[in-house]
């Protein structure tokens, strides 16, 4: 029974499982986005990909963060309170990798999978 929690639509368990590991590197820093990538490159996983796409939506936002981070003020402000709404949103994506959900994070999460879907 707890098996077919995880099962998404169109989706078997075994696939989910299989991708469960570079879904979650993916999440660890740019370079465990690079690692996953290249360990999704060979044998593509639809569930691995999912998760890499959020990864790399997650991490062009960080650096559009750090960009607005350059205006003097309103820049901090938005900068800072973006960089906490990113955690919480990071936080989000890794606990659907751990727990094999292809839930997108709130907010960018359905943009981040058309945007990137050629991963």
């Amino acid at each position: 029974m707890y098996e077919n929690q995880n099962v998404q639509e169109g989706q078997p368990s075994n696939t989910i499982e299989e991708g469960k590991t570079i879904a979650i590197i993916a999440y660890i820093t740019i370079f465990g986005l690079l690692i996953a990538f290249l360990m999704n490159n060979d044998k593509k996983n639809s569930f691995a990909s999912y998760h890499l796409r959020q990864s790399l939506g997650l991490g062009l936002t960080g650096i559009v963060l750090s960009i607005i981070n350059i205006v003097p003020i309103l820049g901090w402000i938005v900068s800072f309170l973006g960089s906490i709404f990113l955690i919480v949103l990071w936080v989000i994506g890794l606990m659907g990798a751990l727990n094999g959900s292809e839930k997108p994070v709130p907010f960018l999460g359905k943009k981040y999978q058309e945007w990137f879907k050629s991963l």
